[in-house]
């Protein structure tokens, strides 16, 4: 068993417990006193002898490490990894042999054009990178949220991340896509077209990393034992099913609470709702590499799931948070060429470049080629390498350092032909040196299309939407009306809407001929989890003359089902129940809003319904949660309060003196308890996460 190796390595370099000696210098020289520098009398100037002084202020100085060009901003986890076979067949890699074998990982999730100090919530493609300390070394899965990518040749990413980051005139915006460069870019690159149908969609604002798939991107090789290769996709599919903000509640997350995902993923750890995902792989003989009608080396491209079924191999459990974020979250080194015996490459023109790009990147950025020797980055097995010195050399090193040598014993020796060791997929490889795409690479619109037409229709108005608000923000009216041409290469439809919601003219037909394919699964309809409602945030609105018995017996019955319930009111303290008693606030309503939580419950009072309706922050809060789909529960007279919404627009059902279950809106005007059919049909309304086509009638 190897799933405590990790932490068992991390242990020896935590550092010295502050509650087992006193303040001491880097030197372990105790010191008497931190706040005031040594100077000449108490006005006269600070001296240079006060080596504590000197070396307090210069590490402090010293203390930040370039960030990362792209995906600075991001949180991480460790846990570990199961398969659930042998996966033997098709590959050797250990850590996919044996079920009872849990390997640690470490997994990164990141937003790619902000900063460290951005948002988590903005529009953007999300990093899915998992690092697993395995027996044969470190395995890294450096992945995104979204299964294709933007460019197809790794040459052309300079110019994205140029385009995509912040203008270069007043470097706005930040963490931000919605601007001049980009648009400019992607309206005379087609091949990006794909890619900005995914960052077009409700993929690109996840409600939550645990909530989020992961893909590989590229394909890769496996390898068995016999040298027998297999074409390979990575997927990542999440336990509690896959579901995304919409994009005004996103934008007011920015300024609610800017670390709203980071924030979900360590409370859910802390509180023993450990994250869980599925590893599922596509798996595609080499015989059958040119079987498709695109090229299986084309980053831009997927497999859809209808021609080669995902897979599941195995899964995943995040059960530990750091317990420093700098020197595990922003030190962790990832880089797609971390790979171990049994996976392995293809000529993939994206990937092949993205195996340069990341060591070169990790050595300005840690300042220097002993990143690897960082605790986050150890493998769990020793490394015996002839590399030496360098800053940051952290090992005592004995014995010779080159090879061959007799002086040494000849140590470290070569592996030998058992197996073991790393041996590169022996592939024929031969043609002329040249620049050119392959004309396998040149279809940039069929697959785009194929997003679109595998939408619900809720789907596609968030993605007129987003083209809208993005182009809305491009000043160049050339760009807006040069990319509405692209998109006429997809669907005119699109196009034509995107057109007039941005003022530019109706585009002519696009010349295309794709087929009218869908992939259901491609769909949020079709990827919502395993049907609870664990960890789902619920907010109760509660004031004065609250039914506490109701109150209770709906908290419990939904706590009881792993959701996490507040009581929010208009002010902090406690309100005063119908029964005399006090009932804790665990809120006060003017610090947080709807978009923070993922539904809402009104209870009732026996008596009449609790002063809400004449509080603007709880009016509004029910307003919003409504306005994005979410689910909204009332008991007793809880009800009326959403009835006096009804003259906005809010169409609510209303039972009498029953359940009344009407597409995410559940009521039960009886007083005195709250029915486990109340109960169902709310949880029911909850595991659904979004409700976008409630209709106007009552029950």
């Amino acid at each position: 068993m190897t799933e405590d190796r990790k932490e068992r390595q991390r242990e020896k370099y935590r550092a010295a417990d502050p509650a087992e000696g006193p303040l001491t210098t880097d030197q372990g020289v105790a010191v008497d006193h931190t706040d005031d520098s040594l100077t000449v009398g108490e006005r006269g100037p600070t001296l240079m002898e006060d080596f504590h002084f000197r070396e307090k202020l210069t590490h402090f100085d010293h203390e930040r490490i370039p960030e990362r060009v792209v995906h600075a901003r991001g949180a991480g986890a460790y846990g570990y990894f199961e398969p659930y076979e042998s996966c033997a067949e098709f590959t050797r890699a250990a850590f996919l042999q044996d079920p009872s074998v849990r390997t640690p990982v470490f997994v990164r999730f990141s937003t790619v054009q902000g900063p460290r100090g951005s948002a988590d919530t903005v529009r953007d493609v999300r990093g899915f990178a998992t690092k697993f300390y395995t027996s044969e070394g470190n395995y890294d899965l450096v992945g995104n949220n979204m299964p294709v990518f933007f460019i197809q040749d790794g040459i052309k990413f300079p110019d994205f991340v140029h385009a995509l980051k912040p203008e270069p005139h007043n470097e706005i915006p930040t963490g931000a896509s919605a601007h001049d460069t980009l648009w400019d870019f992607v309206s005379l690159q087609p091949e990006t077209m794909h890619m900005m149908m995914w960052l077009m969609s409700d993929r690109a604002i996840p409600r939550s990393y645990r909530m989020m798939q992961g893909f590989g991107v590229h394909t890769f090789r496996f390898v068995d034992a016999r040298g027998r290769g297999t074409f390979v996709k990575f997927h990542w599919k999440p336990k509690l099913g896959v579901h995304s903000l919409v994009w005004d509640e996103a934008q007011e997350c920015q300024g609610r609470d800017p670390d709203f995902n980071r924030r979900d993923l360590w409370q859910a750890i802390e509180a023993g709702e450990y994250p869980e995902y599925e590893l599922g792989v596509q798996l595609v003989p080499e015989e059958d590499e040119f079987n498709f009608d695109f090229d299986l080396l084309d980053a831009t491209k997927i497999i859809p799931e209808e021609q080669v079924p995902v897979r599941p191999i195995g899964h995943m459990v995040l059960n530990r948070n750091p317990d420093n974020f700098f020197a595990e979250t922003e030190q962790v080194a990832f880089h797609t060429a971390n790979v171990v015996p049994g996976i392995d490459f293809t000529n993939d023109p994206l990937l092949q470049a993205r195996n340069f790009s990341y060591l070169d990147t990790q050595l300005i950025r840690l300042g220097g080629p002993n990143f690897a020797q960082l605790p986050v980055n150890q493998p769990v097995v020793p490394p015996r390498t002839n590399q030496r010195d360098g800053y940051h050399q952290t090992a005592i090193h004995r014995g010779t350092s080159y090879s061959p040598n007799s002086l040494g014993g000849g140590c470290p020796a070569i592996a030998g032909a058992d197996g073991y060791a790393f041996s590169h997929y022996a592939e024929r490889v031969e043609g002329h040196k040249i620049r050119k795409r392959s004309e396998s690479f040149k279809d940039f619109y069929s697959q785009a299309a194929l997003f679109w037409n595998s939408m619900s229709d809720w789907e596609k108005r968030h993605i007129v939407d987003a083209f809208r608000f993005e182009l809305g923000k491009v000043e160049a009216v050339h760009v807006r009306e040069r990319t509405v041409e692209q998109l006429a290469h997809v669907d005119y439809d699109l196009a034509s809407q995107v057109a007039q919601g941005i003022g530019v003219a109706l585009p002519e037909p696009g010349a295309n001929n794709h087929k009218p394919q869908a992939s259901p699964a491609l769909s949020f309809d079709n990827l919502q989890g395993d049907g609870s409602i664990r960890t789902r945030q619920i907010a109760v609105l509660v004031t004065d003359g609250v039914d506490t018995g109701q109150l209770t017996q709906a908290q419990e019955a939904l706590t009881a089902q792993g959701a996490v319930v507040e009581a929010l009111a208009p002010h902090d303290g406690k309100v005063r129940g119908a029964d005399g008693n006090g009932y804790a606030v665990d809120r006060a309503l003017p610090t947080v809003a709807s978009v923070l939580y993922d539904a809402v419950l009104l209870p009732g009072g026996p008596t009449g319904t609790p002063d809400l309706a004449s509080d603007s922050a709880a009016m509004r809060f029910v307003r919003d949660a409504y306005r994005h789909g979410k689910p909204i529960g009332a008991l007793g007279s809880g009800v009326g309060i959403l009835a006096s919404l009804e003259p906005e627009g809010l169409h609510i059902a209303s039972g009498h003196g029953h359940v009344c279950a009407d597409r995410g809106v559940v009521t039960d005007a009886t007083t005195g308890t709250a029915s486990e059919e109340f109960t169902r049909a709310f949880t029911e309304a909850i595991a659904a996460h979004r409700h976008w086509d409630r209709p106007r009638v009552r029950c």
